[in-house]
């Protein structure tokens, strides 16, 4: 399959998007973690992104699950402050 450039950068306009929802990602990080794996994955295979992309791109995914534990365990932290 050819995507053309248009095509890969409204794909990758899209993923970045679901990168940037914080809201879902902290309400819900594994699931959407998962989601954005998942997603990589597909685009990489459609042969929309290169595989150096999907390295790039699980990397981002990773650090994105990252952040949403630790700012998880610092709501943990302030609430056990208060008491």
């Amino acid at each position: 399959m050819v995507t053309t450039a248009a095509e890969r950068q409204i794909a990758l306009d899209f993923w970045t998007a679901q990168l940037d929802d914080t809201t879902t990602l902290l309400a819900h990080p594994g699931s959407h973690h998962k989601l954005l794996v998942r997603h990589a994955f597909e685009l990489c295979k459609a042969q929309t992104v290169s595989s150096k992309d999907l390295s790039d791109m699980l990397e981002l995914a990773d650090g994105a699950l990252a952040y949403a534990i630790e700012a998880q365990l610092d709501l943990v932290d302030s609430d056990g402050a208060d008491q």
